[in-house]
This record gives structure tokens, sequence and C-alpha cells, in this order.
């Protein structure tokens, strides 16, 4: 960002103004005096007269509950893409995906970085899901689907896994293989029904409706930066 832009977009002046305050040398740039042009990348120190100044980003973080038939891609060639769903009027792009044909939570965001953090599979962050399978649940499914199932040329982690009903269980999983729940259940003889998610770390989906988003409320965003040990990086 040019300095003269980012002077302003901080609130201490005009562009113009900011212009007279960097030729009279009172701005710099991480302790050396700025010039005319001067350039400001994330990060650095920038201060007027000797005080620090900053500008925040704008960054935007959602939870959307993704209908059925919803594809999880910023693909704007893709019919039924997550982003025209959603509309938001920043460029947003979501973290992780959900299968087309699965529905419930999906978060999305602007902040590039920590989509990293949420993704990084050594972190083992949980996910919850409440899913439906085609025939009567067994005691041996619960107990392979909790110790781990070989999927994709390895064993999944052991998991949580909860019976609501005859046809219907809750599982929280720490990592996420390609359809994983899906395959898990294949391999044990079952379909799935549907599947939805419900909860990623400290966000519930909680009573959502269906298509519709919401951004994060100031309380979930703070626990789940300190979940990840996360602060968002300023300009």
């Amino acid at each position: 960002m040019r300095l003269n832009k980012y002077i302003s977009e901080a609130g201490k002046a005009s562009r113009r103004g900011a212009d007279k305050l960097i030729s009279e040398g009172r701005v710099t740039i991480n302790g050396k005096v700025a010039r005319i042009g001067s350039q400001v990348e994330p990060g650095d120190d920038v201060r007027v007269s000797g005080d620090p100044i900053r500008v925040a980003r704008n960054y935007v973080y959602i939870a959307l509950n993704k209908p059925i038939g919803i594809t999880s891609t910023t693909e704007k060639s893709v019919k039924g893409n997550i982003v025209d769903l959603v509309n938001h009027p920043l460029r947003i792009f979501n973290i992780g995906r959900l299968d087309k044909d699965s529905d419930g939570l999906i978060l999305l965001t602007n902040d590039g970085d920590i989509v990293n953090e949420i993704l990084r599979a050594e972190h083992k962050h949980e996910k919850e899901y409440i899913v439906t399978v085609d025939k009567p649940i067994t005691p041996d499914f619960l107990k392979n689907m909790t110790e781990g199932v070989k999927i994709l040329g390895t064993k999944t982690l052991p998991c949580k896994i909860v019976q609501l009903s005859k046809y219907v269980f809750q599982i929280t999983l720490t990592q996420g293989l390609n359809r994983q729940i899906r395959r898990m259940c294949e391999a044990l003889g079952y379909e799935v029904y549907r599947l939805q998610r419900i909860r990623i770390m400290n966000i519930h989906l909680g009573n959502l409706p269906v298509g519709q988003w919401r951004d994060l409320s100031k309380k979930e965003r703070t626990q789940l930066f300190r979940e990840l040990n996360y602060e968002p990086k300023e300009w």
C-alpha cells in the first residue's frame, strides 16, 4: 500500500496532508525516514512524529449453513458455487470443503492466514457431524468406527461416536480425509443417506437456517483465535 494511503486510512491525515508529513521528514518506516511514494508492507512499523500508526484489515469470518447441492468452490464457472450463494460484498473463500451431497456448517473468510491454521492436519481440530445411514446401527459398527477404519490406504484416527437412534449417529473427527465419513461407512457395508456438519472447533451450527449465513460473534472469534494461537495481521 502506498504510504500516503496508509496514513490516510489510519486516520492520521488526508492523502495530501500525508504527503506534507512525509516531505517534512516526520514519517518513518521501520526506523528509516520515508519518502514520497514509499510502499508499506504488512508488518511494517510506521510512525508519524514518533507515534506508531496502524490500519486494521477489514477481515470477515462467516458461518454458513450450506445446503445440499452447493459446491464448496470459489470458481464462478461452477454452477451452484458457494460464493454466489453467500453473495458477500467482499471477496471471500471457504475454509475447507463440505461435499456437494452434504449440508451444514462451513466457514468462509477473506483472511488467508487463518485458513492454514484451521486446516493444518497436525492440529487435529474437532469437527462434528450428524449422520443417517441406510440400515440399523450395530455395536460392531460403532466399535469399528470409533477405533478406526482402513480407507485410502490408511487407517482413520480414533474418533468419538454416539448413537442417536436406530439409523442416526453423531461423530466427532480430528482429521479430514476426502469424503472420510462416507468412505468409512462404505467400508463397513453402510451407505450414508444424510451427512450434516454441526460444529467446527468452537463454532456451532445452532439454529442457523439452511442457505443462510451469519458473521461470527466477537466471543466466537476470540475463542477461535485463542485455540489457534492466532492473531490477525494488521497493515
